[in-house]
């Protein structure tokens, strides 16, 4: 039966379909593209499906025009038939456009939402054009030509068309101020964004460039002199394919390569550091998840940056960082995650109270606490040479998402201050009746050197903490949290409980007679004094800061709380028991006392301005004293 012309108006529950349509993610309005795209790619594995073992060459030709005005993208897909035009094209489901308008008004994060709530699609072609234009020709035995048009969206004609192979060409008379997409490199951008791992052939074609030539041997042909005889030829442009239709993470992890997985990291990041490592994940059952998860190096770059995690949906790129479908701590890391089953306009409502969505998360998360917890099982020097660069992404996960803690947190590792690697139950079984197992660190090795010191000198490990604002909420989160375990932790300047030992030394000391004579010699009327008998007797005193102040100010920056030590005098040190009962107000007692507390303060940070030429003149006075 032929088609004869019809008239009619797009059917809709809701007048003024094309304002809201156009103002849709206006910043973003190049995704019509990716939208006509994959249909045509849907296309074309609909014909595949009915047509098995077919060789006929697919693909999906983006033309760029700009003489004529047009971008035309064409299919050699399943084709409509007039009927499937009529169902497909002139039924949107979309309703409640006022009240969405009402709804969205000024709110700039909610536009991504609109195509996926009212399921558009196709007609975000309206954004940039003036005229749209269908010819289409189903496969069916005996189809028909289609012809399509609408100059708003709104009404549209129907009739026969000419087109004499399946398939479905799009034409857009592209609008006077959207002309960047006649500009072939602006269009090869948006395809390359959106298109680059879709699964068939993308061709991109200009019809204003121009042929080339290039010379090629003649064969059999030599020139007098014996060299080969070359000759010009020209060639037509060719349609440059833009997609690789066989992307990695859809491959099996046992088929794939080091230097592919290296290699498509560099592309796809456009990084040229090598990742640490990666989690390959492939799962068909009971949900369609692929992907790939890079460990970049996090250390130098952490809560500064934020990863890159793209998410596809049937290879189709939906957008970057979903935290809905990726937990937020996986954010740090680069790579693929690839739901087919997920639409791609999906409302960020629906994936935040969708249990699909909420398992696949869970399962994300699995796969990588599995490969970090099986690294660490399997090949422990490699896990432990990571774990500069990953630890403080695995403690933000711990922090983040108290399942990944329950997965890793036997593989929690401490840095020690020589360069070893020991998981809390390492570190307690080695010094934990040394140190009433409390953990002792450092945040900075270097300049609690002389701290640092006193501990391992007595066998007793240090660790280093030295991601302060991060390391100070983990302790607090493994000390207090859903993390909390036997062990506390202490900086090295925080008590002396780990170099006290049972003495008598110094036993007749009287600690308020000390903090007196202390306070008046250094002018410190609400200075903290205590004694205490150190392991090693030739140290004299430390100064303490409390660790939970210490912590706080750090957490949450307070950086005008002044500092609080307490002074710990060590009873069995002879220097400390002669000055003991001494007249604070003679010159070389205030002179020896003011010696002191600047040595204890030194082993926990440098001097630095008047107080270290005030130290250097005192000192310079003392030596002179006792010559």
């Amino acid at each position: 039966m032929a088609i004869e012309m019809e008239k009619g108006a797009v059917s809709i529950d809701a007048e003024n379909m094309m304002p809201v349509i156009k103002r849709w993610l206006y910043s973003d309005k190049d995704i019509f593209l990716r939208e006509v795209v994959s249909n045509g790619c849907d296309a074309i594995t609909k014909y595949k499906m009915t047509h098995i073992g077919t060789d006929e060459p697919m693909s999906v030709t983006v033309t760029v025009d700009k003489p004529r005005g047009e971008l035309r993208i064409d299919d050699t897909g399943i084709g409509m038939t007039a009927d499937e035009v009529r169902r497909y094209i002139n039924q949107v489901a979309f309703s409640s456009a006022a009240e969405f308008m009402k709804q969205f008004e000024g709110k700039e994060d909610g536009k991504g939402d609109i195509i996926g709530h009212f399921g558009l699609g196709f007609y975000s072609v309206f954004m940039v054009s003036d005229k749209v234009e269908i010819d289409t020709l189903s496969c069916q035995e005996g189809a028909e030509a289609v012809h399509w048009v609408s100059e708003d969206g709104m009404g549209f004609e129907l009739s026969a068309g000419t087109r004499q192979t399946h398939g479905t060409t799009i034409t857009l008379h592209i609008s006077e101020e959207e002309k960047e997409f006649l500009d072939r490199f602006r269009v090869r951008e948006v395809l390359t964004r959106y298109c680059a791992y879709m699964a068939s052939p993308i061709l991109l074609f200009d019809v204003e460039q121009k042929p080339t030539e290039r010379e090629v041997p003649v064969e059999g042909e030599k020139n007098e002199d014996g060299s080969q005889k070359m000759e010009k030829v020209t060639e037509e442009p060719k349609p440059e394919q833009i997609n690789d239709t066989n992307p990695l993470w859809l491959r099996k992890p046992a088929d794939c390569t080091e230097e592919d997985y290296k290699s498509f990291y560099h592309k796809m990041f456009s990084d040229y550091n090598d990742p640490l490592f990666w989690v390959h994940l492939n799962v068909d059952y009971p949900f369609n998840l692929k992907g790939i998860l890079y460990f970049p190096k996090l250390r130098e770059e952490f809560g500064v940056r934020e990863g890159q995690i793209k998410l596809f949906s049937g290879q189709v790129f939906v957008a970057d960082n979903i935290k809905e479908i990726i937990p937020e701590f996986l954010m740090l890391l680069r790579g693929v995650i690839d739901c087919p089953d997920i639409p791609l306009n999906v409302s960020r409502s629906f994936l935040q109270n969708d249990g699909y969505v909420k398992r696949i998360s869970s399962h994300i998360t699995k796969k990588v606490a599995d490969r970090l917890t099986g690294l660490m099982n399997t090949d422990r020097p490699a896990y432990e040479s990571y774990w500069d660069d990953i630890g403080p992404f695995v403690k933000y996960g711990c922090m983040t998402d108290e399942k990944f803690f329950e997965q890793v947190k036997e593989v929690l590792l401490f840095k020690l201050t020589d360069g070893t690697y020991k998981t809390l139950a390492e570190y307690k079984d080695k010094n934990g009746e040394k140190t009433q197992n409390k953990v002792y660190y450092t945040d900075d090795p270097k300049r609690q050197a002389a701290s640092v010191a006193l501990y391992t000198s007595r066998g007793i490990d240090v660790a280093v903490l030295d991601f302060k604002e991060l390391d100070a909420n983990f302790l607090s989160f493994m000390e207090y949290g859903p993390g909390k375990q036997e062990m506390t932790f202490a900086r090295v300047d925080a008590d002396v409980s780990g170099l006290t030992e049972e003495s008598e030394e110094g036993k007749e000391l009287n600690e308020e007679e000390l903090q007196s004579l202390f306070r008046k010699a250094l002018g410190q009327d609400s200075l903290k004094v205590t004694l205490a008998a150190m392991a090693d007797e030739q140290l004299m005193a430390m100064v303490t800061a409390d660790e939970q102040m210490r912590r706080m100010r750090e957490v949450y920056r307070m950086k005008d709380m002044p500092d609080e030590y307490t002074l710990v005098l060590n009873r069995r040190n002879q220097t400390i028991q002669k000055l003991a009962g001494r007249d604070a107000e003679e010159e070389n007692t205030k002179l020896l006392c003011e010696q002191v507390w600047d040595l204890a303060r030194m082993a926990a940070r440098p001097l630095e301005g008047e107080e270290l030429t005030k130290f250097l003149a005192r000192s310079a006075t003392l030596v002179g004293m006792a010559i």
